[in-house]
């Protein structure tokens, strides 16, 4: 009983430090990268944290799916700061994009619909992935859809600028587009919305 009670508070450790750390890194040899990004090559573990602490920093494994392990010569605090900052501006980047989904055998009423939803999407500083899946026999239709797609864009040019052209991944074609500066930006589908509510304020 006692066993499987230590093997898990080893689990909960590990899950603790996401990277291990000078005395921690308990292997004979590692690959080691300086802190200038130069590659140190393989080494005694020991005598990478000895050059480590010479240059008054840490030895951090980055890479310990590596054979063998690959560390790093830098600073520890600075770096976890770095590594912070990234993820809260990757989790901020993925919230500002929405996605549009479009048909291949689209009515016009739907299609103006779709670009109604990008318009507002891209007037308020969102990026815009537009995306059409094809289902079954719809793959044969694909160059209809790339023209869909095509058009799409065409259609928004007045408030976005395309990331990239459309392009097919597997049965799905998908194209990304960021707003204009917003002195650049005009609305198009959504005119009727905006005066509508510019008249109930003045009500």
């Amino acid at each position: 009983m006692a066993h499987p009670r230590h093997h898990g508070r080893n689990f909960r450790n590990n899950r603790t430090f996401k990277y291990r750390k000078n005395e921690r890194i308990r292997l004979r040899e590692v690959r080691v990268i300086g802190p200038d990004e130069q590659q140190l090559g393989v080494m005694a573990t020991r005598d990478a944290l000895d050059l480590a602490k010479k240059l008054g920093l840490d030895l951090v494994e980055v890479a310990p799916q590596a054979k063998p392990s690959v560390c790093r010569i830098l600073d520890f605090g600075k770096f976890m700061y770095e590594q912070s900052k990234k993820s809260k501006d990757s989790k901020s980047t993925a919230s500002k994009i929405k996605e549009v989904k479009f048909r291949v055998r689209i009515e016009q009423h739907d299609y103006i619909t779709k670009l109604r939803h990008a318009e507002e999407f891209l007037n308020k500083g969102f990026k815009v992935k537009l995306t059409l899946t094809l289902r079954g026999r719809e793959n044969q239709f694909k160059d209809i859809a790339m023209e869909t797609m095509t058009r799409a864009m065409g259609d928004l040019t007045h408030i976005g600028s395309a990331d990239f052209e459309p392009r097919i991944m597997g049965n799905r074609i998908t194209a990304m587009m960021s707003p204009l500066p917003e002195n650049k930006r005009k609305l198009k589908y959504n005119v009727e919305v905006e005066e509508e509510a510019e008249t109930e304020e003045r009500e």
